[in-house]
């Protein structure tokens, strides 16, 4: 008989081992192993619960990665991890970690998995990264026909100057009470803010240098003839930025995951009622506030004949602006009042809150018949169909849903008013019968629309004349303006290790822009991260007090 030293220890070889439990269905989101979302699941065939590949041959607890109450690990496992449940309204869930994109070998998208299993993939060397922001991974050893995908659904709430994106995934469950329910769960959360404000103040500008060219020493120049067309479905520049932005960031989503199908959110505003500040009735809506009577009518019986600014009778009144033409200001008639010719150009442009800044009484009169501007619900109601259409483009069925069952999907779930939490709750949803929302991200992607450059060759005056002519180079030692890097400053105040934009010069001495400050550093010690691609990156937390089903 032989016998080994006790004191020796046995080689880890010669043990018996549990074979990797790694199966097909490993991508999906009810698997932890390959590129999980945290849920908990059973290897099919085995009998065994496993975390994260292998097991010992006992029955280990599931692990919990981030669930965010002090409920047991059976309740987590029952819920996934940090999801509410439908049908416990004390447990206190709901904020999970934001999903990392991962792709095939290929370059398909895969199901997201969680941050921490992203780690762990790229510190084995079975995945690289190949996206910054937002951070996306690349498996090396897994082809998507290897794998078994589910699918997500894209929901997009727009607006006017930010537009909410959301991911998401519905799976059918089985509560605590046997019962099956629906449960949507959000991956991803992404705040686009738009520049169409921007846009519309340079259209403005560059309309205003052309004019003034055209008009200077030119008195008996005849106009420009209009005569020119335009398309089926044109629109502004500042409108049709919108459409566009928000379909390059759905196209950018469905490379990176496995988009089924897209929701979206489309409203119409009553422009007239949000004008009155009430319900309207039938007949009302054929009575404006001008019907049978003029504008300037209209403010002589506002105003009793008499300057809104300095209570002036019998002298010529002319109409001003409340809110400047040169400060975004419109021509309705509620932001039109009576003013004398001194106060007309004393006030010129200035805001009537600076200008009547010592006079509170006589400045909350005027404000009080200021109303909501119509300028963002003429943008949605604008633009509506047209993303509609353009979304369709991208070969998935495009499912539109109004705003009242979005409102009332977020409020049945306790949520707050964000763009993104709109976004998460666009669709059909049943709550009554167990259907809810369980979890959504705790961090959102906020993407800013930053522009590639001007197409101006000079730069002019304030009155429009060329004053110098800019370079046609756009890159300068390798780099280019908007272009994500990682600086390593030797010495000086900013010694360290940073990361940022930079805004190149012609002398190579960059100007780097963090979350701390803006410097300037020396391109050799800069170290590309990724290329500029018309937006900036950031990020925020999602509001903490939003509390899944407090209502239900």
């Amino acid at each position: 008989m032989t016998t080994f030293p006790a004191g020796e220890q046995t080689h880890q070889a010669v043990l018996p081992q549990q074979p990797a439990l790694e199966s097909v269905r490993a991508d999906i989101p009810g698997s932890r192993d390959e590129t999980a979302h945290g849920h908990p699941a059973t290897a099919r065939g085995t009998g065994r619960e496993h975390g994260r590949g292998e097991t010992d041959g006992r029955r280990t607890r599931p692990r919990r990665r981030h669930a965010k109450s002090a409920a047991t690990a059976a309740e987590a496992a029952e819920n996934g991890s940090g999801d509410a449940s439908p049908h416990n309204p004390s447990y206190a869930g709901g904020i999970g970690a934001s999903r990392v994109f991962v792709l095939s070998k290929e370059g398909d998208p895969l199901m997201p998995c969680h941050p921490a299993r992203a780690r762990e993939l790229l510190g084995k060397g079975r995945a690289v990264v190949a996206r910054q922001v937002p951070f996306t991974i690349r498996l090396k050893d897994r082809a998507r026909a290897e794998s078994e995908v589910d699918g997500v659904q894209l929901r997009i709430d727009p607006g006017s100057k930010g537009t909410g994106l959301a991911l998401t995934d519905e799976r059918k469950e089985v509560d605590v009470q046997g019962a099956v329910v629906t449960v949507r769960r959000g991956l991803v959360a992404v705040e686009l803010q738009h520049r169409g404000d921007q846009i519309h103040r340079s259209m403005q500008q560059r309309a205003g240098y052309r004019h003034r060219r055209r008009s200077a020493n030119c008195r008996y120049r005849k106009p420009r003839s209009n005569n020119r067309t335009r398309p089926t479905g044109w629109l502004p520049p500042s409108l049709r930025h919108r459409v566009d932005t928000t379909y390059s960031q759905a196209a950018r989503l469905c490379r990176y995951a496995p988009v089924t199908e897209i929701h979206i959110e489309r409203v119409a505003f009553d422009t007239h009622a949000i004008s009155e500040g009430r319900a309207l009735t039938a007949s009302e809506y054929q009575q404006g506030t001008l019907a049978g009577t003029e504008a300037r009518a209209y403010l002589r019986a506002r105003w009793n004949n008499a300057c809104a600014y300095c209570d002036a009778t019998g002298v010529p009144l002319n109409i001003d602006h409340l809110r400047p033409r040169s400060r975004g200001g419109s021509n309705r008639i509620s932001n039109l009042v009576l003013a004398c010719a001194p106060c007309n150009q004393a006030k010129n442009n200035t805001p009537v809150e600076i200008f009547l800044a010592d006079q509170p009484d006589r400045l909350a009169k005027i404000v009080r018949q200021l109303r909501t501007p119509l300028q963002d619900a003429a943008a949605i109601n604008a633009t509506r169909w047209q993303l509609t259409e353009r979304l369709s483009d991208l070969g998935r069925p495009v499912h539109a849903w109004s705003g009242g069952r979005t409102k009332w999907n977020r409020d049945a779930m306790g949520l707050s008013k964000t763009h993104t939490l709109d976004a998460l709750s666009v669709g059909r949803l049943d709550p009554e019968n167990g259907n809810a929302i369980v979890r959504y991200p705790g961090q959102v992607v906020v993407v800013k629309a930053t522009g590639r450059g001007s197409y101006a060759r000079t730069t002019p005056d304030r009155f429009g004349f060329p004053r110098l002519r800019r370079s046609r180079t756009k890159q300068y030692f390798g780099f280019a303006t908007g272009d994500l890097v990682r600086a390593k400053v030797p010495t000086g105040s900013w010694a360290g290790t940073w990361t940022g934009r930079i805004s190149v010069r012609a002398n190579g001495q960059h100007s780097l822009t963090t979350s701390t400050g803006r410097f300037n550093v020396r391109h050799r010690n800069l170290r590309l991260v990724q290329r500029g691609d018309g937006y900036g990156y950031s990020s925020r937390p999602e509001p903490a007090e939003a509390t899944l089903w407090k209502t239900c």
